[in-house]
């Protein structure tokens, strides 16, 4: 997929570490736009309770388009394009600012 930006949220196809199959997951984009084919996601998931430090339950998960509550979790993984199925919606500036104050923290910024 092309057509993605900082901040939106797209469904990827995880591979399994072992590569054996593959898995659908929601993710943010944090990097701004770049020629490169590979993109930096931060992973979401629906299990909101025992987050660590700097992982938070998005404020408007259902205007960014998801079903269900949903978490930013720690992580930044790089991704090629091609594993993104599909853009399902965008963070709301308040999400986006708390996803912005959470990388500065993880990566000591």
């Amino acid at each position: 997929m092309d057509n993605c930006s900082k901040n939106d949220i797209v469904l990827v196809r995880y591979p399994f570490a072992d590569l054996s199959s593959s898995k659908v997951r929601p993710a943010v984009v944090v990097n701004v736009p770049h020629v490169s084919e590979d993109i930096f996601i931060v992973p979401l998931t629906s299990k909101i309770f025992f987050l660590l430090a700097g992982e938070f339950v998005l404020t408007d998960w259902n205007e960014a388009g998801l079903n269900v509550a949903t978490a930013v979790k720690r992580g930044i993984y790089t991704v090629s394009r091609r594993l993104i199925i599909k853009k399902v919606g965008r963070l709301s500036g308040s999400d986006a600012k708390s996803l912005e104050s959470s990388l500065r923290k993880w990566l000591g910024f």
